[in-house]
């Protein structure tokens, strides 16, 4: 028999609904104790929710409710799960939670429900670290990666590897046992493909740029020397008036940050003190400050004024420019002085036309970021965790190594060895071979009531 557990599942605050949980095999008990059904019969049908009042000791209304008793195991935890909806907010929701407490629950530890349904073995660990992830998701493109990774998208790969690497290590076996039938050469050369094969998946999935780009968002940052368009640029991506646009040079003398959403994906925008060389303290201060957020930055958009001619500090921009870089003539709606096929001379950097000022080609823009910061995240089996990326890498490493001991032609029973430590590790990610020390850091990154 377990501890019946509770907590308020909802956000605190004022709302409409504030959710009381209870997990546990008094849930059923407790319900009826502390609920009255607005019909007289004593109705509990599984799964279904009633209307009614939740009552304190001494029989008074708590709070005008709506009360739902699921019985186990078709539940989140696989446990006996009642739930008591009363009226958003503070005082409500935890007078109910007390009264539960009082008719013997215990109040739950953060993640504890998610943990129940984890070690009941509903879902496994991947599948319980991205229910908190989908709840912390801060874009669209979070939210779905997480959601896949909860319907079985990271544990469907780790047991799809898994089972192939089985597979390699009962061909080892079968060479050892039977070396009249199974050539060692033939044998070597063929977990040797495969286990680069391996490999090439295993690491596709382990990028940690596209994880970050996931978990937090990517860092888009304006760059370009002052007066060119940037804050004008900045206002147009973001459909508001956030940047002040003069014709002074030095306008913007610090990194002034927006977030956006592109592509589904979560940007922070940033819009930088214009990059020269000068003698004004403060507005060195800036220039520092924007050659460090161009440095960080994911995508970098370098404006040029092509109403201008090319300033020495434009040059500078241009050849620096690396894969990271967009080059944006802007300015077009003046008379050109520079072309976009001069500067694409001097660069192998997109290039790009546009005028902040009049709109055009920013949409085409858009589109572009889009496609950098958002392309290929609707992978199946991305992994976005750092935990699991740690252990990926490490599975690598040990794949790396059998590798390696076949080609210096060690003993078979060597290579083995190392394909059962990758196989134990990428057990750990879904929580096969995870230590009591690993699942309690996981489900201490959870909210109470989760």
């Amino acid at each position: 028999m377990c501890e019946t557990i509770a907590a308020v599942a909802t956000a605190r605050g004022a709302g409409g609904i504030a959710i009381v949980r209870l997990s546990g095999d008094k849930a059923e008990r407790i319900l009826k104790a502390m609920f009255c059904p607005a019909k007289s019969r004593d109705f509990f049908e599984s799964h279904r929710l009633m209307y009614g009042s939740a009552v304190d000791a001494r029989g008074e209304v708590i709070d005008e409710v709506m009360a739902v008793m699921m019985r186990a195991p078709s539940t989140y935890t696989r446990e006996d799960v009642a739930e008591i909806h009363c009226h958003g907010g503070t005082v409500s929701a935890q007078a109910v939670l007390e009264r539960a407490l009082e008719l013997g629950a215990r109040m739950a530890q953060p993640g504890e429900f998610t943990r129940r349904a984890f070690l009941n073995g509903r879902i496994d660990l991947s599948r319980a670290e991205a229910v908190m992830q989908l709840i912390g998701a801060n874009s669209v493109a979070a939210a779905r990666a997480s959601v896949r990774q909860l319907e079985g998208g990271v544990s469907g790969f780790v047991r799809e590897v898994s089972g192939r690497l089985t597979g390699l290590m009962a061909l080892i076996e079968a060479s050892d046992d039977f070396p009249e039938e199974v050539e060692e050469e033939a044998a070597s050369e063929e977990l040797v493909g495969k286990l680069r094969s391996l490999i090439e998946e295993i690491r596709l999935r382990c990028d940690p740029r596209r994880a970050r780009l996931l978990r937090e968002g990517a860092s888009i940052v304006l760059a370009g020397r002052p007066n060119v368009g940037k804050s004008s640029l900045m206002n147009a991506l973001l459909h508001q008036e956030r940047a002040i646009v003069t014709d002074i040079p030095g306008t913007t003398r610090d990194v002034l940050t927006e977030r956006v959403m592109i592509g589904g994906v979560m940007a922070e925008l940033s819009d930088t003190a214009g990059l020269r060389s000068t003698e004004d303290p403060i507005e060195r201060i800036g220039v520092d400050r924007a050659k460090l957020a161009t440095d960080r930055a994911d995508v970098l958009l370098i404006v040029i004024d092509s109403s201008e001619v090319l300033a020495e500090d434009d040059e500078k921009l241009i050849r620096a420019a690396d894969d990271r870089a967009i080059l944006l003539l802007n300015k077009t709606d003046l008379q050109p002085v520079i072309t976009a096929r001069q500067i694409a001379a001097m660069t192998d950097a997109m290039v790009m036309e546009i005028s902040a000022q009049e709109g055009t080609g920013i949409e085409a823009l858009v589109e572009e970021l889009s496609r950098r910061i958002a392309g290929s995240m609707e992978q199946d089996g991305q992994l976005m965790a750092e935990r699991h990326i740690d252990i990926a890498r490490g599975a690598v490493k040990k794949l790396e190594m059998a590798v390696s001991a076949i080609e210096a032609g060690l003993p078979m029973d060597t290579v083995a060895i190392d394909l059962r430590e990758a196989l134990e590790l990428l057990g750990q990610i879904t929580g096969e071979n995870a230590t009591e020390a690993v699942i309690d850091r996981v489900f201490s990154d959870f909210c109470v009531g989760k």
